[in-house]
């Protein structure tokens, strides 16, 4: 789907605001309520819009360790890789999960977690019991600089 000008302005516009209504979107853009809607909806049938959400407070909710960690996996098979996949998807913890390149790990794991004592049965209790982990490397955010989820657009053709 080639994206124009007021597509890329709905997206920025849902991006920043999830919850904005139909109208209050096609008044920002500077369409009527029907196209703006017809947009939207085409967007979400091209697979562009992947879902709404609600973005929560991790620190409110207690959740105030995030640790990204390293995985190495002792072979490069598919059937590891996909036993180790379909493991980690598996804990609540693992917000991110992503085969990397360029470092010592094969995976980059991004984990949610209330407590140090919490990780420690995480990582020991069962991260490091999947098959085929032979090396965990962790590091643990002390403040997030950026942390937001729109994606750029200027980018774009």
């Amino acid at each position: 789907m080639k994206l124009d000008r007021t597509d890329k302005r709905i997206l920025a516009a849902m991006q920043a605001n999830a919850r904005i209504t139909n109208l209050e979107l096609a008044e920002k853009i500077g369409l009527s309520p029907t196209p703006c809607a017809r947009r939207v909806k085409q967007l979400e049938e091209a697979g562009i819009i992947e879902r709404h959400v609600t973005l929560l407070n991790q620190q409110k909710l207690g959740l105030n360790i995030t640790a990204m960690i390293g995985i190495s996996m002792d072979r490069h098979t598919p059937e590891r890789f996909e036993h180790f996949e379909r493991e980690v998807r598996q804990f609540p913890e693992v917000v991110e999960c992503s085969i990397v390149t360029g470092q010592a790990a094969d995976y980059l794991l991004k984990a949610v977690l209330p407590d140090m004592t919490f990780y420690e049965e995480f990582l020991l209790g069962r991260l490091t019991r999947i098959e085929g982990v032979t090396g965990v490397h962790s590091s643990f955010v002390l403040r997030k600089v950026i942390a937001k989820t729109e994606l750029p657009l200027e980018h774009i053709k």
